[in-house]
C-alpha cells in the first residue's frame, strides 16, 4: 500500500532524473567545445542557471517532505540524500560552465597538438561515462551499478596526473596553453569525483551504509 510521503519522494526522483539528463547534456556541450575551440558559453550557462534552479527546488521538496510527514529514518536517509545529489548535480553544471570559459579567457589555447587532444577526449569520454553510470544508478537506485564507477574515477585520477607531467615536460608551449589544459584536466578529474559522491549517496539510500567509494 502507498503511503502519502510515497508520491513526494517519486517527485523528488523524477525532477533529479530531469537534473541528470541536463547535466550530461551540459558536460557534453562544455567538454566538446573545448576540445572543438567553439563557444558554446552561452548555451552552457543556460543550462548552468537552470540546474542551480531546479536544485534550489530539490531542496524546498525536501523541508517540505520532512515538515509535512515527519518521515520514518529510511525515508528520511532518501531524503537528505536526494538533496546532496539535486546539489551534486548542479555543481556539474557549474564545471561545465567553467570548461566552457576557458577559451574566451585564454584566447582560444584549447588543445591544438594531437597528442593533447587525443588525451583530453579520451579522458572527457570516461568522465561522461562516469556522470552517465551516477545517473542510470541514481534511476535504478542500483547498488552494483553505482559501485562499477570506482575503477573509472582511479583511471580519471591516473590520467590527470600523468597528462600534467607530460604537459609540463613539452618544449615550446605557451603559458596560456599550458593553464588551459591544467583548468581543463582538472575540472575533468572534479566532475569524476562529484560522480563518486553521487554513487555513495545511492548506496546509502539503498542500503544504509555510509560508506566511501574512492
Amino acid at each position: 500500500m502507498n503511503r502519502i510521503i510515497d508520491h513526494g519522494l517519486e517527485e523528488q526522483t523524477v525532477l533529479l532524473t530531469r537534473m541528470g539528463e541536463l547535466t550530461y547534456e551540459a558536460l557534453s556541450l562544455a567538454i566538446r567545445g573545448y576540445l572543438e575551440g567553439r563557444n558554446v558559453q552561452t548555451q552552457v550557462k543556460e543550462m548552468s542557471e537552470v540546474l542551480v534552479a531546479m536544485a534550489g527546488k530539490v531542496e524546498d521538496k525536501t523541508f517540505e517532505l520532512i515538515a509535512r510527514f515527519q518521515p520514518v529514518a529510511s525515508d528520511l536517509r532518501t531524503i537528505k540524500s536526494y538533496m546532496k545529489i539535486g546539489n551534486g548535480f548542479a555543481r556539474y553544471g557549474r564545471y561545465a560552465l567553467d570548461i566552457s570559459v576557458i577559451n574566451e579567457q585564454l584566447c582560444n589555447a584549447s588543445p591544438c597538438d594531437t597528442w593533447a587532444q587525443d588525451y583530453l577526449a579520451e579522458m572527457g569520454d570516461r568522465v561522461l561515462f562516469m556522470v552517465k553510470t551516477s545517473i542510470a544508478a541514481l534511476r535504478k537506485h542500483d547498488v552494483g551499478l553505482a559501485k562499477t564507477i570506482v575503477p573509472i574515477e582511479r583511471e580519471v585520477d591516473k590520467m590527470y596526473l600523468d597528462f600534467l607531467d607530460k604537459l609540463l615536460n613539452q618544449k615550446q608551449t605557451s603559458n596560456k596553453y599550458v593553464i588551459s589544459n591544467i583548468l581543463a584536466t582538472r575540472y575533468f578529474e572534479r566532475i569524476a569525483d562529484h560522480a563518486v559522491y553521487i554513487c555513495e549517496a545511492i548506496v546509502y539510500i539503498v542500503t544504509g551504509e555510509n560508506i566511501s567509494l574512492d
